[in-house]
């Protein structure tokens, strides 16, 4: 495996359910997706009292991103590495911040989200607005579609949830991209929404939530965010995935790759999503 990814995820759960030791050392890349990934494996592997060791990258560009992306400092709850400490040449540590919008940040509370607007809010004229071209509109809009997700965590699960944010620059489509991943292992929407829903499986609940706007709560305008970040994706070109369950559904513009419905994936608790918002 040389990277890991939304691409990769599927392996990467599999090789978690089977193996004690997981090796990472020929990883030449990873991503916000992967790295709020392996840290809800952790949290998931912590709440079976199973303790797992990870064999980090030899790579010393990526471990100075993990590093830089805060990966460590939550991992290290979840697994043993090796090595425990990874050495990093002083010369890749100079490399630039530019292109984070948010280091791995966790989401357990509504005070976290507060957090996390903040935090982005300080970076977003010179990432959205330098790189995406975005306008205060469509800053606020981002803003307003991030906090949604992040609230879906805080109303669905009683675990720890995880949020990264990068930017990274296309060549197949020679534009500069926002990924955002943001994930929980908490009930997932096939528990929480078969409180008020009959549904058949897992895709029915997460197009239940993602495209028609349905919730758990029978509250007027509360815990509809999804759809409201859909539309904000929509929008603006961008692709959006849902992962929960043994299910996913992708909306996925033409620049952009995958499968918009897949079933019977590996089962895996919560929720698993991640954008990616073009340049325009």
């Amino acid at each position: 495996m040389v990277q890991v990814t939304e691409d990769t995820f599927e392996c990467i759960l599999s090789t978690f359910n089977e193996l004690q030791e997981i090796n990472l050392q020929d990883v030449t890349f990873i991503d916000p997706y992967g790295m709020v990934g392996l840290l809800e494996l952790g949290e998931l592997c912590k709440s079976r009292n199973i303790r797992k060791v990870i064999y980090l990258p030899h790579s010393e560009e990526v471990l100075t991103y993990l590093e830089r992306m805060d990966f460590f400092r939550f991992a290290y709850n979840y697994f043993d590495l090796r090595p425990s400490r990874p050495e990093i040449l002083e010369k890749y540590l100079r490399n630039s911040y530019s292109d984070v919008l948010l280091e791995i940040t966790p989401i357990e509370k509504s005070d976290d989200i507060h957090f996390i607007v903040r935090k982005v809010k300080e970076r977003a004229h010179a990432i959205l607005n330098r790189h995406l071209h975005y306008n205060e509109r469509a800053i606020h809009g981002f803003i307003v579609a991030l906090s949604e997700v992040c609230q879906n965590i805080i109303e669905h699960s009683k675990a720890r949830g995880f949020v990264g944010i990068q930017k990274y620059f296309f060549q197949n489509i020679g534009k500069n991209v926002v990924k955002i991943a943001v994930m929980d292992i908490g009930m997932g929407f096939k528990k929480s929404l078969s409180e008020r829903f009959t549904l058949k499986n897992d895709l029915d609940a997460i197009e239940n939530a993602l495209l028609r706007g349905a919730s758990r709560f029978a509250e007027k305008g509360r815990g509809h965010g999804l759809a409201a970040v859909r539309r904000f994706v929509n929008q603006w070109d961008g692709k959006l995935s849902v992962r929960s369950g043994t299910a996913k559904l992708s909306i996925i513009p033409e620049w952009a790759w995958g499968r918009e419905k897949e079933f019977h994936l590996t089962y895996f608790p919560g929720a698993q999503i991640n954008i990616l918002l073009p340049e325009i």
